[in-house]
């Protein structure tokens, strides 16, 4: 093979594999994006003048994947502005304009999460993963544990969520298939004597990244905020600066209830990041764009990770331009 086909070939692979990245993100956000774009007649073909009854079944279907009031308001405002000064030529004009403001809307929330690590200190990252019950925050520490052992961190996890066995053994599972210690003491035992031993433990082995596990029982909630609470303090006394990072994971199905969660669990332990989980089975993607416009005074946390589907590849870095480009690209323009 030459240079040349040798160079040529590499770039077809990594084409495809970035195509089947946006494919698999497109496909996990295909509930949303059907919902987007219902009754919205040709607008994704540009055949249609602008008027104000397709106007119209824009702002409902932004209301209708939760982009939330005060997000679509403003987009529609923006919008309709300019087809009134005629900016706006035909109904493709007006997908371009309305592509570029659903990422400005985004742009600023997104937010990597770094995993650089703590030697010069000799202490390990620590991440709380907090969230009520059905979030998939055990899911999202398994999958986020696989990950960072594949890029060469050396990671423990810590099956804090001790009043769920089936949590402990969730995470002692993933931690079996991969290779990776789990600390864990027996159910009902106290989380924070678990979140103890894990950052004593980390730290002894020189661990790069501990992740913890957290109960998640919202129906009651002082209990739990008031564990969160008692974890964080304990920790500190091993090391006053953790916990490093404090990852909310929320359902992408609750729609407009995540805002309130964002907002109750930051009050308790102050969120430096959000994951957004099981977006592939809800029409509701829209509330990142609430999430991220602080709407009903919840606080404007970090996007880190979108989830759209069940395998490790489909827990995915937030990155604005192709989330939107997933849920305005039609079948006509693939």
């Amino acid at each position: 093979m030459t240079e040349s086909t040798e160079t040529e070939s590499a770039s077809s692979s990594g084409q495809g594999a970035a195509q089947g990245f946006f494919g698999r993100l497109r496909s996990g956000l295909s509930k949303t994006r059907d919902q987007l774009t219902t009754g919205l007649g040709n607008l994704l073909l540009g055949e249609k003048e602008i008027n104000e009854s397709a106007l119209d079944e824009l702002e409902t279907a932004l209301l209708t994947t939760d982009v939330g009031l005060e997000t679509t308001q403003a987009i529609m405002t923006e919008l309709t502005d300019r087809a009134g000064r005629r900016e706006l030529a035909n109904m493709t004009a007006l997908l371009q304009a309305l592509h570029e403001l659903l990422v400005q809307r985004l742009q600023g929330v997104a937010r990597p999460l770094s995993f650089e690590t703590r030697k010069p200190e000799g202490q390990p990252k620590v991440i709380f993963f907090v969230g009520v019950n059905g979030v998939g925050k055990t899911t999202t520490i398994g999958k986020l544990a696989k990950r960072y052992k594949t890029q060469g961190l050396n990671v423990m996890l810590a099956a804090g969520d001790t009043f769920r066995a089936a949590a402990v053994e969730q995470l002692q599972a993933w931690g079996q298939r991969e290779d990776i210690p789990v600390i864990a003491q027996s159910q009902g035992s106290d989380s924070a004597s678990v979140a103890f031993d894990a950052v004593q433990s980390a730290q002894a082995k020189g661990v790069d990244v501990l992740l913890v596990d957290t109960a998640g029982r919202l129906q009651a909630k002082s209990q739990l905020m008031d564990e969160l609470a008692k974890i964080q303090r304990v920790v500190k006394r091993l090391d006053p600066e953790a916990p490093h990072e404090v990852i909310l994971v929320l359902d992408g199905g609750v729609g407009q209830n995540a805002l309130s969660q964002v907002k109750v669990f930051n009050e308790t332990v102050p969120l430096t990041g959000l994951v957004v989980t099981k977006l592939d089975g809800t029409a509701k993607a829209g509330v990142l764009f609430a999430l991220a416009s602080q709407s009903d005074g919840a606080p404007q946390v970090p996007i880190c990770f979108i989830g759209v589907g069940e395998g490790v590849e489909d827990l995915r870095d937030f990155e604005p331009e192709a989330f939107v480009a997933a849920l305005l690209q039609s079948d006509d323009v693939v």
